[in-house]
């Protein structure tokens, strides 16, 4: 039930957060900068936009371009005019020709009018207004004044404002299609331009969307130089043939970084682009119809925080593989299906959502780690109270532990200690007290065959049973074994005292240890398993036991063999062993050499 409640309180966090962090954008420059990765992909240009450029080469043959006299510009409508079967269809001028300089004005002004097909640039100036709205201020931009073209050529062409919006982070990503001045509605340089084409291509012009602010987002076709620029001066000067230019639209504009009309736009990476080329982006746009507005962050964050509770649930449950597939499948969903949205005209952010399940995940694979350490922990904690902690630690360090399922055979050294007189003594005494002194034998018993590594095996009434060299490798185990069994009667030497003085009552212990192979594993069926040591090793241990008498350690004559020379010995002889046909010649420990 905890842990169920756990999740619960985890999969509410999920969704709170994917939520907050849709509709707030708290990370919203990090969101333009993925949105601007995964929207703004080159789709290819329009060829028949073409730019010509103001550049280095056309400022070193005709001077700085505040020297210009007009006339220059005049020329250039000439020159693209001049085959009439080979006419652009429109020239657009990203140039604001203000005020009067000299004769070069009534020039370009009489090859516009000839031309028929101009459309030149304005450019609003804004001032920040405030506004009170109950007690709210608002903040927001209006068009205070404007800089136009002067009389002569304002008169006999279409205007349209140059200037484009900037976010928060200086990144061109937005236009403002209209503005309102003194009462009449001023057009974006790049709406007018698509206005006469569709004039000139007979259709009706789309309205395009836009948010609250009256903005709308671009989707740019090309990067910074994708669109056909050809240098001012070289059409002057007839190094090219004007007759490529038929039925084009051409802008005409700043292409030299010095005319400081260049700006970031989220597909340039480190470069810019000039404004010439950010208005052929938005000319393409109006003409594809691919502008976006920003869609209802309440509606997405609702869809995707329910989507991340779900997915956050399956993590909790799934393996962290499963888990990964999945998250990454809903991340490539999201992508996909944003996309989409965008190409229909509406952008959504879009991190939050695998920032979400990534923290998700990797919380989800955290407490996976966790509980699994915790899990093992506990199950250290209790082999510990059947194998030496000094084993276990040692095991928990290296990580060599491998039991096999279903057994295997393994030389072991078997140790069988039972006490002996018990039963008369359980007979006398207090239940309360009987147990106390069984206790006090068994940690006695315990501490002895955990100081030599042994693994307790397990407690059959008075009697213990230990195994060494189970269920991993144990270096010189026979040794050990013995080394337990005298620690355990010579402890029971100091019990018998204590015993003595608290109940007027003693015991002691009888103890018998072999050698020799036997079958090792997980014994029973599949409801109930016992993890021990089974054969006639273990058997003989049990029967050396039962014949050993109190304060005495019996080992068999196998055991001997391996241990000459380390321990003492008084030999017993050979005795019968119930269910053994032969007898088994038995010694009596005396002593062990522990150098």
């Amino acid at each position: 039930m905890k842990d169920k409640i756990q999740i619960i309180i985890e999969t509410l966090v999920v969704g709170i957060l994917v939520l907050f962090l849709t509709v707030s954008n708290l990370l919203g420059s990090l969101d333009f900068i993925a949105r601007d990765r995964l929207y703004q992909v080159p789709r290819g240009i329009d060829s028949k936009i073409k730019i010509i450029g103001i550049d280095e080469k056309t400022l070193e043959e005709l001077g700085p371009i505040q020297t210009w006299s007009r006339a220059n510009y005049a020329r250039l409508l000439d020159k693209l005019n001049e085959n009439n079967d080979a006419k652009p269809a429109l020239v657009g001028f990203d140039i604001v020709f203000s005020g009067n300089v000299d004769e070069g004005d009534d020039q370009l002004a009489e090859a516009v009018a000839k031309s028929g097909n101009v459309v030149v640039v304005n450019h609003l100036i804004y001032r920040k207004k405030v506004v009170k709205n109950n007690s709210e201020l608002i903040v927001f931009q209006e068009v205070e004044n404007t800089e136009e073209p002067y009389d002569s050529l304002k008169s006999i062409c279409k205007v349209g404002f140059s200037n484009v919006a900037q976010d928060s982070d200086g990144v061109v990503r937005r236009i403002i299609p209209e503005e309102s001045y003194q009462g009449s509605t001023q057009k974006m340089f790049s709406s007018v331009l698509y206005d006469e084409y569709c004039k000139i291509k007979g259709i009706t012009p789309r309205t395009i969307p836009v948010d609250k602010h009256g903005r709308s987002i671009i989707n740019y076709s090309g990067r910074p130089g994708d669109y056909e620029y050809i240098s001012m001066s070289d059409v002057l000067n007839d190094r090219i043939d004007t007759r490529a230019f038929k039925d084009s639209i051409i802008l005409v504009g700043a292409y030299a970084t010095g005319m400081q009309d260049n700006f970031k736009v989220p597909n340039g990476r480190s470069q810019q682009m000039y404004g010439v080329e950010i208005h052929a982006n938005i000319l393409q746009s109006y003409i594809q119809g691919r502008f976006a507005i920003n869609g209802n962050p309440y509606i997405l964050g609702l869809i995707t925080a329910v989507i991340a509770m779900f997915l956050h649930i399956l993590f909790r449950k799934l393996r962290p593989w499963q888990s990964l597939i999945i998250m990454v499948v809903a991340i490539a969903a999201e992508v996909l299906i944003l996309i989409a949205l965008n190409n229909k005209g509406f952008t959504y952010n879009i991190i939050y959502f695998p920032m979400a399940l990534a923290i998700s995940y990797v919380y989800s694979l955290a407490m996976v780690y966790l509980l699994e350490k915790a899990r093992k922990r506990k199950v250290l904690n209790a082999f510990k109270k059947y194998v030496a902690p000094e084993i276990v630690e040692e095991i928990s360090k290296s990580g060599d532990f491998n039991v096999k399922v279903g057994g295997e055979n393994r030389d072991i050294a078997a140790l069988f200690v039972d006490i002996r007189g018990f039963t008369t003594m359980s007979e006398a005494l207090e239940p309360e007290q009987v147990v106390e002194i069984l206790n006090e034998y068994l940690a006695l018993t315990t501490d002895a065959i955990f100081k030599n590594k042994g693994t307790l095996d397990k407690f059959v009434g008075d009697c213990t049973m230990a195994v060494f060299n189970s269920p991993f490798d144990l270096p010189d185990y026979e040794f050990k074994s013995v080394c337990a069994a005298m620690d355990i009667v010579n402890g029971g030497k100091a019990l018998e005292k204590t015993l003595m003085e608290k109940y007027g009552r003693t015991v002691g212990f009888g103890v018998g240890v072999n050698v020799g192979p036997a079958v090792v594993g997980n014994i029973g069926c599949d409801f109930r398993m016992d993890f021990t040591a089974i054969g006639d090793t273990v058997n003989t241990a049990a029967r050396l036991e039962a014949n050993a008498k109190k304060g005495q350690v019996l080992i068999s004559d196998v055991l001997y063999e391996r241990l000459k020379g380390r321990i003492e010995v008084n030999p017993i002889g050979e005795i019968p062993l119930k269910g053994k046909s032969k007898g088994v010649f038995v010694y009596e420990v005396t002593e062990v050499h522990n150098a």
